[in-house]
Order: structure tokens, then sequence, then C-alpha cells
């Protein structure tokens, strides 16, 4: 695997050229979306996607997100902003406006097992993943070269029950101010809250299980000893309540009496490494708005 090469990031900023991205969210009212379609329509932007949903017509929260295309985006980038204020404030709207072509800086943090880390690679070597991979961090060494013969700086940083608040410290002096999103890509370990504050709603977790069941360790034989007919995975936002953050995406496979542990496992990690795959692409192409503990994904 090889990173993406010059030529296939300028052909993605080619195709995402002078195109931006409006996320929003308000209390629900009639005008919303004829104010913003009128709105950019006067500042000569051409709506080319355009997703809403409402959790109630009536008094409920409306959730919004539109893609278009500005000629010369970069020159009157600080207009649309600024123009744009008094219509938030008219409708009370929590909103921002995001470059589509630009890319975030992401570091992936794993343990020993590397299937969900190697997914994400492929996808970044292939072009699919419009991301800086900045770092790799891991409590162990399995994946090393894997990610050093990528070109991407590895970091190796153990954590013990005695040492966990001194490596979360190398942790966040590693990334602060580096990175905007974090993948955990079946790291076994819990980040504290302090590390947490940092990064709301912007640390994603694949956990090998259908939330809300089989939290916690060993969900596998759980579900094996339940005899279960489903499994399956889910990738959510991490917060302090463990297990418990807004989910982005679940997906499951079907399984008989016939299938042991070592059955569940391995259909497991395939399931891990897509559901986690698409939750990060939507995260990255700023599909996911959330709303308390759910999100809303515009795919």
């Amino acid at each position: 695997m090889q990173p993406i090469s010059d030529k296939e990031w300028n052909q993605f900023k080619q195709k995402h050229e002078d195109t931006a991205i409006m996320l929003i969210t308000c209390p629900d009212r009639p005008g919303i979306v004829s104010t913003v379609s009128r709105y950019l329509y006067e500042q000569g932007a051409n709506i080319i996607q355009s997703d809403q949903y409402t959790t109630d017509p009536e008094g409920g929260r409306f959730f919004m997100r539109i893609e278009f295309k500005q000629s010369r985006l970069q020159e009157c980038w600080e207009s649309l902003n600024q123009g744009f204020e008094p219509i938030a404030k008219q409708f009370e709207m929590e909103w921002k406006l995001v470059e589509a072509c630009k890319r975030k800086r992401m570091a992936i943090f794993v343990s020993k097992e590397d299937h969900c880390l190697v997914e994400l690679l492929w996808q970044y070597s292939a072009g699919y993943l419009h991301a800086d991979i900045a770092m790799v961090i891991s409590n162990h060494l399995d994946t090393k070269d894997i990610v050093e013969a990528m070109g991407i700086p590895f970091y190796h940083i153990p954590v013990t029950k005695d040492t966990k608040q001194e490596a979360e410290q190398k942790q966040i002096e590693l990334i602060k101010g580096k990175v905007d999103m974090i993948v955990l890509a079946r790291y076994m370990q819990i980040l504290s809250p302090t590390f947490l504050q940092d990064f709301p709603c912007q640390i994603i977790n694949i956990h090998h299980s259908f939330l809300p069941a089989f939290v916690g360790a060993k969900p596998y034989e759980r579900a094996y000893e339940r005899g279960v007919k489903l499994i399956g995975a889910t990738a959510h936002y991490v917060t302090e309540e463990l297990d418990a953050g807004p989910i982005i995406e679940q997906g499951v496979e079907r399984v008989t009496h016939r299938d042991d542990v070592d059955d569940l496992k391995r259909l497991g990690k395939q399931i891990e490494r897509t559901v986690l795959a698409r939750a990060v692409h939507w995260h990255l192409e700023d599909r996911v708005l959330v709303h308390q503990n759910k999100t809303v994904v515009f795919p």
C-alpha cells in the first residue's frame, strides 16, 4: 500500500473546487429552507445537494445539509459567513460552513488487532479516504511495520494501570493542535474525561457488538453463550459514558447454531471494518449532525 498520490489529490481538489457545505440545526419553523436557499442564490451559489430532516414539524428540531458551488469561493468566504449571520440569528441556528476540498487531519489509535486499521489504510492508499493520516498511535508494536511502510508516523506508547495517566499525556502532546479527529480502530483502552474534553464528537470508536447489547468485554463469547442469530458492530462517537455515545452506523450478519466463537469473531471483523469505514467517511464529508445522544446522518 502506498499513500494517495499528488495526481489523485489534485483530481479530488479539482472535483471539489469552489464547493462548500453548510450544516444547520435549529428549532423547526416555516421558511427555513426557502430563506437559506434564497440567500445562497443571491450570493450566486448553485445548490448541488440538499438534505433536511425534522424531528417534528410542530416544534421539533430541524437539521439541514446543503452542498453548493460558489465561484471564487476563497475570495467571498468571509462575506458568505458574515452575510449569513442575521439569518442564523433570526432562526436561532447552530451552523457552520466548511470547504469540501479541505482535508481533515486524522490520528488513528490501535492496539493489537489490525483489521480495522488495514481497511482504513487501504482506503487511504486507494484515494477513497479524503483525509491526511497524521499519525498512528498504539500501545503495542504489532502494527508498526504496516504503518511505517506507508510513510505514516507511528508512535508506540505503552499503557499499564500505573502509567495510564502519563501515557495519555504523551498522546495529548502528540495530537494537540495537529489533528481534527481521532479514530479508535480497535484501541482497547478507555480514554479519560480529560482526554475527551478537547474532542467533542470528534472521536469515533468501533465497538465489536450491536449496541446496546453486549457492552464491555468479550461480546462474541457472550453472544455465543446467548445463542444469538445476529451479530453486529457499532461505530459511535466517544463520550465519558462507556459505549454509550451517539451511534453513527451499525451493521449485522446472520449466524446459526453451527457457528462457534471463532466463526463469530471472523464474521465480526468483517462487519467492524466495513461499519467503521462508513462512519469515518460520513464524518470526513460532514454528513453527521449530533443532537443530544443521537445522530442525523445524511449519506
